[in-house]
């Protein structure tokens, strides 16, 4: 906020100056008229005005020298802006310095042989480094796997040499989740600012969800989870998750609400992210066949799917329940695109453009769209840009910059300014 500026005013001080007589002396005194005020100076002639340069946002490679075979993640060690981990679909994570001219990325860790990704939305699907991985090593990965059916795992694994690689040998399964069918896998870790490790988790797959996973809560299909793993058990249930007290669902399912729970009613959250001034969790699940949506995220919400697609019914198509339900940020329909991928709000200082808004895009359309972070609900998104990317996933750095992958090409990418020519 500008602060009003205060004129300084000065006075002219005037005094009357009288010289007395000798003795015997007669007459009046005389009066001294003050001198007067010196002319004011000249004000200078106001500087000009700096001409106005107008931005507009363009992509440009971050690392020109390094492409991978479909990126989906691209994580930092929290607090270390000197690295990044990059994640590939088929079970590779690769390790490379975080500077633009970065010529090559060592080997982190080679999950390949015991990952299923032969499905699409298959494959290893998240990536979180413990807040204090600098001392204990420990990191966490979500992938999908086919022993007896395709299922989801959570594990936990470690590094003990500083982070150049993880040590497939350390693997400890906290989780895993049998899937109904190949897609809604979704697959993001993410750990929250209270240190707390977030799950998404889609609602098993095939259309309409047929069987009504996401407004079950006795399984951990199209919700998004919250576990406690800074214990010696392989993780505990935060006391105020909304079903706290009931037995663990460490295998998926349960006769009762599982307290794994934090928020449900989703049916693919595909990539959810704190703000990291405030907090507020943000998340773009993917929509069927009409609509795509942004949710700001509450503890024991419910998000309408499948009874809803977005703000708009869904099954049935008119007057459906809505009682209970929680509205969607934002959205927009498939004639923009047809598969959203959540990004972050924008906390970096390089790109003045996007300063609080919130950044998300679509894999299937490139659009990259922006809503600002205090939006109310039902805000229309305003389109940034349009590329030619497939937006697998954003990635922030320790200093709030932000980056995109191209799931097609490759590459990573990062938004930028320029001046409008």
């Amino acid at each position: 906020m500008n602060s009003p500026l205060k004129a300084a005013s000065s006075c002219l001080l005037c005094f009357v100056i009288t010289s007395c007589g000798g003795s015997g002396g007669s007459g009046s005194e005389p009066t001294l008229s003050p001198a007067p005020a010196p002319a004011p100076a000249p004000a200078p002639a106001p500087a000009p005005a700096p001409p106005v340069v107008q931005m507009r946002l363009e992509t440009s490679p971050a690392f020109v020298d390094l492409t991978f075979n479909q990126p989906l993640s691209m994580v930092q060690v929290p607090g270390d802006n000197t690295r990044w981990y990059l994640v590939e679909r088929a079970g590779r994570i690769w390790s490379f310095a975080n500077d633009p001219t970065v010529a090559s990325a060592e080997l982190f860790l080679d999950l390949s042989q015991k990952i299923e990704s032969g499905p699409i939305e298959a494959g290893l699907l998240g990536l979180a480094m413990h807040p204090q991985f600098a001392a204990n090593g420990e990191f966490y990965v979500s992938y999908t796997r086919n022993e007896n059916g395709l299922e989801s795992v959570i594990a936990r694994m470690r590094s003990s040499d500083d982070g150049q690689t993880g040590d497939p040998a350390t693997e400890e399964v906290l989780l895993t989740l049998p899937q109904d069918f190949n897609n809604h896998n979704g697959g993001q870790i993410v750990f929250g600012p209270d240190d707390l490790l977030y799950l998404g988790f889609g609602d098993g797959g095939s259309a309409d969800d047929p069987n009504d996973r996401a407004q079950d809560s006795s399984n951990l299909m199209g919700a998004l989870l919250r576990i406690d793993v800074n214990t010696d058990q392989s993780y505990v249930i935060p006391g105020d998750n909304p079903f706290s007290t009931n037995a663990r669902c460490e295998d998926g399912f349960s006769n009762e609400p599982c307290p794994e729970i934090f928020a449900y009613g989703l049916r693919n959250p595909w990539r959810f992210t704190f703000d990291r001034e405030g907090g507020a969790l943000w998340l773009g699940d993917v929509g069927q066949d009409r609509f795509e949506e942004v949710n700001r995220v509450v503890l024991g919400a419910n998000y309408g799917w499948r009874s809803r697609e977005g703000a708009n019914c869904n099954i049935p198509r008119e007057g459906c329940d809505t009682n209970g339900l929680s509205e969607p940020v934002t959205g927009y329909d498939h004639s923009l695109g047809a598969s959203i991928t959540g990004g972050y709000v924008y906390r970096g200082t390089e790109v003045s453009l996007l300063q609080e808004h919130y950044l998300f895009g679509d894999l299937v359309s490139g659009r990259i769209f922006a809503v600002p972070e205090n939006a109310a609900d039902g805000t229309s998104a305003e389109v940034l840009l349009e590329t030619e990317f497939r937006i697998a996933s954003f990635a922030e750095d320790a200093s709030g910059e932000l980056y995109l992958l191209d799931f097609a090409g490759g590459a990573v990418h990062r938004i930028i300014e320029v001046p409008d020519e």
